[in-house]
């Protein structure tokens, strides 16, 4: 399910992980909310876990800390950054795609990767990844397309790999 959430980013998937957890949906977002406090993420406020109610707001600062953080966890770096699964449900196998489309291509050194939309915050993307052998963490909020979004993520990514190795 943890897969199925951070690869194709299911909010169906996530909603079950909240309401699976001990305490089910309150308790979630109360460790959500602490999580994020705990963190330093002052701008940060989650109302449930899919991320699709308009009032759980955050800031880039704020994702920006939460990707560092969570690029701790290997097997969200991993579930975050396969490009493709295929899901065995027992009747049928659902191919999968990262909903990241520069996860899915390959060409970059991507370590953790989480797409979102909703009508408030436009298409985003949070992204960990190394550039010429450094940690660089990529926030794009409030993209009015896919496409927009991966060119943008691109153009980041081409000029943090031209920068000077040494800064």
């Amino acid at each position: 399910v943890l897969l199925f959430a951070l690869m194709k980013s299911e909010n169906p998937a996530a909603a079950a992980l909240a309401r699976t957890y001990p305490g089910g949906r309150p308790a979630f977002v109360a460790a959500m909310n602490a999580k994020a406090r705990a963190l330093g993420m002052t701008a940060t406020h989650y109302i449930e876990s899919t991320g699709l109610h308009p009032q759980n707001v955050s800031s880039a600062r704020d994702l920006g800390i939460l990707v560092s953080t969570a690029s701790q966890y290997g097997l969200i770096r991993q579930f975050s950054t396969t490009p493709t699964y295929d899901f065995n449900l027992g009747y049928r196998v659902l191919k999968s795609n990262n909903t990241n489309a520069l996860v899915r291509n390959g060409g970059w050194n991507i370590n953790l990767s989480k797409t979102g939309y909703i009508n408030e915050a436009g298409r985003c993307v949070v992204m960990h990844t190394t550039v010429n052998s450094r940690p660089a963490v990529i926030v794009l909020l409030g993209e009015p397309s896919t496409q927009a979004r991966n060119n943008d993520a691109t153009n980041l990514l081409g000029w943090l790999s031209n920068l000077p190795k040494r800064i």
